[in-house]
């Protein structure tokens, strides 16, 4: 009877130590560092006979290598295919992380429905009875899509040799185990081990595979940092539970670009892609309320307009709050330092609370302007033309920077009926004929002046 062997591994980054130690030192955490078993019996693979016939590869010079674009696979979906970079690619594994109740099962499992090829969706999470009910809820008619409940690779892939499905979806990869490797399903040498089957499937058959993963609670996905390394595309979905809105992101895509992102709408029967994300992210109010401004933002190639909501108030305690959500806190802070050095305002003893609507997060600098005429308006308790947005990037001087793609912007503003945008003096904009009106200005003094006289 083979010995048991074990090892230590650490459960945030997946180092692998010999003996246990109290700090890791790869990633510098303390604690994170148990054993695991990981005797080994016979390494499955998916296919054998088809493993031995595979020829050995040789080393071909560059210019030798045969290069042809592989057509994508259309997933029926708009958002996840600009996410994507214009669709599936075969043989490619694709990794979707996201909190707890966000939706990442619904959404994989309404691409399963719509897909028009044959998909099988292994679930080792529910029931194919609780599948079936929200499949009926989602798209009831589907014919293409299989359903298996199973967590059991070497069966999985014994499922798959029978049905030869053209897109495989795992729900979810920390469930799933090998019996290459003795831990239990979730540690890092079976995620490791598990994830490492399925590439070399999806790489042998050009089967691409969609994994889902958990995610801890600092929101990154749970596992060794070596899984979202191992996979090609990694897709976050972001939200709020209490919200209906959900973001899908790409922080990793080697097929693409990782700047895009895809909005959807939450509703019974699924998730609803949102083709003009702009009209949602700005509120419908009737009257004027002082402290809002809308920002012409970007978002990979997406132009989209939000709403910055401020809210400035006199600091009941000794040291005035600054609080800042979908926005970076510390450049809210030198937005407020420029403010009270170069245009002499006095907020220091004030406390200053920044939104931006929708629950989504923005780092693009050209909304720094949108911050300022917010945090203005509020404090001067004046409310800003509706019909007024901004894109602009303010320094440390208090100048107007420009930004890049302005064209796309005003664009978008026109589009979405504003009558006037607020740029830097110094950007370049190609067309002459917009129906927009275009402001230009280089300092901030010259916003204050122009909007509040």
């Amino acid at each position: 009877m083979a010995k048991t062997k074990t090892t230590f591994f650490c459960q945030n980054c997946g180092a692998q130590f010999a003996k246990w130690q109290g700090q890791c030192t790869s990633c510098k955490e303390w604690n994170t560092i148990a054993e695991e078993v990981i005797q080994k019996a016979e390494k499955f693979v998916w296919n054998t006979q088809e493993s031995t016939s595979k020829r050995v590869a040789k080393p071909q010079r560059i210019s030798e290598i045969s290069a042809h674009s592989e057509a994508r696979l259309d997933t029926k979906n708009n958002e996840l295919n600009r996410v994507l970079g214009g669709g599936i690619v075969p043989g490619s594994l694709t990794l979707l992380g996201g909190e707890p109740g966000i939706g990442k099962s619904t959404l994989m499992l309404q691409i399963a429905l719509q897909l028009p090829f044959k998909t099988l969706y292994v679930s080792g999470e529910e029931s194919a009875q609780q599948i079936k009910m929200r499949a009926e809820r989602i798209q009831p008619n589907a014919t293409n899509c299989y359903i298996l409940t199973e967590t059991k690779t070497q069966l999985i892939f014994r499922q798959i040799e029978e049905v030869r499905p053209d897109i495989v979806v795992i729900d979810s990869i920390q469930t799933l185990h090998s019996e290459a490797i003795e831990s239990s399903a979730g540690s890092i040498s079976q995620i490791r081990e598990t994830t490492t089957e399925l590439i070399k499937f999806a790489k042998e058959t050009d089967t691409p595979v969609i994994l889902i993963g958990h995610i801890t609670k600092d929101g990154t996905i749970a596992g060794p940092k070596i899984l979202e390394h191992m996979v090609d595309t990694v897709l976050q979905f972001e939200g709020d539970r209490n919200h209906i809105y959900r973001i899908l992101r790409a922080n990793k895509n080697r097929f693409g670009s990782t700047n895009e992102l895809g909005i959807y709408e939450m509703q019974g029967n699924g998730l609803r892609e949102v083709s003009n994300p702009s009209e949602i992210l700005i509120s419908k109010n009737e009257e004027d309320l002082s402290g809002t401004a809308i920002a012409a933002t970007l978002e990979g190639m997406r132009p989209l307009l939000i709403e910055i909501q401020a809210l400035v108030s006199s600091a009941v305690y000794g040291t005035p709050q600054r609080s800042a959500t979908g926005y970076n806190a510390k450049r809210l802070n030198m937005i407020l330092a420029v403010l009270e050095k170069r245009a002499g305002f006095k907020l220091g003893a004030k406390d200053v609370f920044l939104n931006i609507t929708g629950g989504i997060t923005v780092d693009d600098p050209a909304i720094d302007l949108a911050v300022v005429a917010a945090v203005l308006s509020s404090n001067i308790d004046v409310a800003i033309d509706k019909t007024i947005c901004f894109a602009g990037e303010v320094g440390l001087a208090g100048e107007v920077r420009p930004v890049t793609r302005v064209d796309q912007r005003i664009l978008e503003a026109e589009k979405l009926g504003f009558t006037s945008i607020v740029i830097s003096k110094y950007c370049k904009v190609e067309r002459k004929d917009y129906a927009i009106n275009i402001l230009k200005v280089s300092k901030v003094h010259d916003v204050v002046h122009h909007l509040f006289g």
